[in-house]
């Protein structure tokens, strides 16, 4: 893994758990003034401002149902190096659709760091 690889560049993606979501696709389109651009039964992903709002069936909804997603050049080398200093594969990496990946790491402490390789980002962008 080389350094650039595993180095995280800023936070890219949030995602909620739903338990319904054809009504939190609704309220979030009001909420925010936008509509979805990408719209399945299985992930609702809308564009606020250049940042991801995702919305998952799929995952808890309520405290603990939200997982902040970090951007990486290399979701297998951030796993990789996360793993190296104490934090364990809750998700390991896996693509998603259209060249996107995603995985999620638990700190020390319990806490869920999601990490997000997505090339329709800039990859210069840092934060």
């Amino acid at each position: 893994m080389t350094e650039n690889e595993a180095k995280f560049r800023g936070l890219r993606t949030v995602i909620y758990g739903v338990s319904d979501i054809a009504r939190a696709k609704e309220w979030y389109s009001k909420a925010f003034g936008v509509e979805p651009y990408f719209d399945e039964p299985f992930y609702v992903g809308f564009n606020i401002g250049g940042y991801e709002l995702g919305l998952d069936p799929n995952s808890p909804s309520g405290p603990g149902g939200t997982t902040a997603y970090w951007g990486v050049a290399s979701t297998e080398s951030s796993v990789e190096f996360m793993q190296s200093i104490g934090a364990t594969v809750a998700t390991a990496p896996m693509e998603v659709g259209e060249g996107i990946k995603v995985a999620s790491v638990i700190d020390p402490d319990g806490n869920r760091i999601g990490i997000i390789e997505n090339p329709h980002f800039d990859p210069s962008a840092t934060s």
